[in-house]
């Protein structure tokens, strides 16, 4: 497996691999699956990009968003990972924030914010397994495909202290 900075010709492939957690699951609270038009400016507009392949092929992806707009939200970053259907438990998720955290690290990002929508074994035991710490669970929160859900929230500190971040170091 490969892990490599998403370009927009993945697109078709990352909107491929995120369309059944739209259709199928509660994973994303979406109820339309994006295009490949809108998953471009998506990956345009995201801190970081990746993609996992496998012999060629793009089976995963992961990224970091704008946590919050408020400016003072600025050093935080919200992650996701999402693998192709059937490509859970082989490592592609650990591969993807082995790239993908230290690169946040390294652009100033100082916190990495994750929600799951509950359950979600596979993801709360990666995100536990990077050290993100649960923070809390919005009760009830989103109703979706006749029921409600709940959505836990973990973050993992990139910084190591509490001095004053470095205005200039968030590189989006």
């Amino acid at each position: 497996m490969v892990v490599r900075p998403a370009t927009p010709e993945d697109a078709p492939a990352c909107a491929a691999i995120y369309a059944p957690y739209v259709t199928d699951t509660a994973v994303s609270f979406e109820l339309e699956p994006p295009d490949a038009a809108e998953m471009a400016r998506r990956m345009a507009a995201a801190h970081a990009w990746l993609v996992l392949e496998d012999e060629g092929e793009v089976v995963g992806y992961a990224y970091a968003g704008t946590f919050h707009p408020r400016v003072a939200y600025r050093w935080a970053t919200e992650t996701s990972v999402y693998l192709r259907q059937g490509f859970a438990r082989r490592g592609g998720g650990r591969a993807l924030y082995e790239v993908l955290l230290p690169l946040l690290k390294a652009r100033g990002f100082t916190a990495a914010i994750a929600g799951m929508t509950l359950p979600n074994d596979g993801s709360e035991g990666l995100h536990r397994a990077f050290g993100f710490e649960p923070v809390g669970t919005y009760r009830r929160i989103g109703w979706k495909l006749g029921a409600w859900h709940d959505v836990a929230w973990a973050q993992l500190m990139l910084a190591d202290d509490d001095s004053a971040p470095d205005e200039q170091a968030v590189q989006l």
